[in-house]
């Protein structure tokens, strides 16, 4: 099997944004996940809303939403997508202790929307890491991974071992 040639390089082996141009605009679907572990004092202080902060889950799930608007801003050759629609999702885990996150992003595009679904989990758990921090230095965030994508040219592809996430 060969290796897939690197698209974000020109002739030249200098990096430009892959033209979508000729492609069809489809209906585009990612899933994505990750999780923050904390102390267990710290999560019940999240679980109680008794953080210096505020509601922890409330802030985080917004910063979630909001990554996913800037996420062209942020990785250097995405395409600006105009999003149908961004889901985020948190829920505490007793058995991490933590936090898990599952973002759902979709488009009507030439491009996939995997990093928008990917950097709304990240924008979730680092907001969960800034309001806690204070109590909790030792809180590392892992896990992060694109479960489920749907569109474009190559259809749709599941994580292996991804237990069959919600399409919503």
């Amino acid at each position: 099997m060969t290796e897939p040639a690197f698209t974000h390089l020109n002739p030249r082996g200098e990096p430009h944004m892959v033209d979508v141009g000729g492609k069809s605009a489809t209906n585009r679907l990612a899933i994505a996940e990750g999780y923050i572990r904390t102390s267990p004092e710290t999560l019940a202080a999240i679980d109680e809303e008794r953080t210096e902060k505020g509601n922890v889950l409330l802030v985080a799930q917004l910063a979630g939403i909001m990554a996913a608007k800037r996420t062209a801003d942020l990785i250097p050759l995405c395409h600006p997508l105009s999003l149908s629609s961004i889901e985020v999702d948190l829920e505490l885990d007793r058995s991490l202790p933590g936090v898990r996150a599952r973002a759902s992003a979709r488009v009507e595009a030439r491009t996939g929307v995997e990093m928008e679904a990917l950097t709304a989990v990240m924008g979730a758990l680092l907001t969960v890491y800034d309001m806690c921090k204070a109590r909790d230095r030792e809180m590392t965030i892992g896990g992060v991974r694109l479960l489920r994508k749907e569109g474009g040219r190559s259809g749709t592809w599941t994580a292996d071992g991804a237990q069959s996430p919600t399409t919503r």
